[in-house]
C-alpha cells in the first residue's frame, strides 16, 4: 500500500456525471491515485473515452440515467463483480433548466430536482446498500461517499430556483445519511463548488458577466475542473477518516459562512 496520504489505492470509486468537466477530472485523478473506476454518464462515447483515458483495466462504464433505479442498482452490482466491492461514491451527475421564478415550467423544476436531487439519493441508497455489507463482513477499506452541491445550494442565485432547491436537498442528504451511517464506517460529506471552468457556467464566464463575477471572488479566478477535484479525492481518502456530515466550500472565497 503506498504511504501517501491521498492513495486511493485497493478502492473502487463510482463516479457520475463523469463524462466531462469535474465528473472526467475525478475520474482522472481518482486513477492517478490507485483507484478503480465505475464510471456513469448518459453520453455513452463521452465515458468509453475516459475509459480510454485511464485505461480499460481501471476502469468500467455505464450509460444511463442516475434517476433509473434498476440501472443504478445493475450498475453496482457490476462494479462489484468486476472489481470486488465498492468504496466510494462521486454524486456528480447533474443539469440545470435555467429560468426566472414567474417564468419555470413545472417540467423544468421537475427534471433537475430528479436529477440533481432524486439521483443523488438512489445512487447514494444503492452503494450504501452494499457498503453497509462490506462493513458487516468486516471487510475494509470502509465507505466515503462525497455529494456535490453548489454555492447556489447555500446563497441562492438568479433564474436557477429549481437548482438552488436541489442542491440545498443535497446537503439534508448529507447530513442525515452521515449520522445515520457513521457508527458503520461509512463517511458522508458534501463539497460545494462556486464557479468551475465547465460548458455549464459558459454564460456566467463570458466577457458580458466575467467581471461581475470575478468581483465577487476573492482569490479573482475560477476553479479549474483538476482543482476542484483535488478536494473530492481529499475527503474519498484516509487524510479525511474523521470527517463526516460536513459542507466543505471550494470557491474561492465567494461565499463564506460561519
Amino acid at each position: 500500500m503506498s504511504n501517501h496520504l491521498v492513495s486511493l489505492e485497493g478502492r473502487t470509486i463510482v463516479v457520475t456525471g463523469a463524462g466531462q468537466g469535474i465528473g472526467r477530472a475525478i475520474a482522472e485523478l481518482v486513477a492517478k491515485l490507485g483507484g478503480s473506476l465505475a464510471l456513469v454518464d448518459m453520453n455513452a462515447q463521452a465515458i468509453e473515452e475516459v475509459v480510454a483515458a485511464v485505461g480499460a483495466e481501471k476502469a468500467i462504464a455505464f450509460a444511463g440515467s442516475v434517476t433509473d433505479e434498476s440501472f443504478v442498482n445493475d450498475a453496482v452490482q457490476q462494479t462489484v463483480k468486476r472489481f470486488g466491492g465498492v468504496h466510494g461514491l462521486v454524486n456528480n451527475a447533474g443539469v440545470t433548466r435555467t429560468a426566472m421564478i414567474e417564468k419555470m415550467t413545472r417540467e423544468n423544476w421537475q427534471t433537475v430536482i430528479d436529477v440533481n436531487l432524486t439521483g443523488v439519493f438512489q445512487c447514494l441508497q444503492s452503494v450504501g446498500i452494499q457498503m453497509l455489507k462490506q462493513a458487516k463482513a468486516g471487510e475494509t477499506p470502509l465507505g466515503s461517499i462525497v455529494n456535490i452541491s453548489s454555492d447556489a445550494g447555500r446563497r441562492g442565485t438568479f433564474g436557477q430556483i429549481n437548482y438552488g432547491a436541489a442542491k440545498s436537498g443535497v446537503l439534508g442528504i448529507t447530513m442525515s445519511a452521515a449520522r445515520e451511517w457513521a457508527r458503520s464506517g461509512i463517511r458522508v460529506n458534501t463539497v460545494a463548488f462556486g464557479v468551475v471552468a465547465t460548458p455549464m457556467t459558459e454564460v456566467v464566464r463570458s466577457e458580458k458577466f466575467r467581471d461581475k463575477y470575478l468581483d465577487q471572488i476573492p482569490m479573482g479566478r475560477f476553479l479549474e475542473p483538476e482543482v476542484a477535484a483535488r478536494s473530492v479525492a481529499f475527503l474519498l481518502s484516509d487524510a479525511a477518516d474523521y470527517i463526516t456530515g460536513q459542507h466543505l466550500s471550494v470557491n474561492g472565497g465567494f461565499h463564506i459562512a460561519t
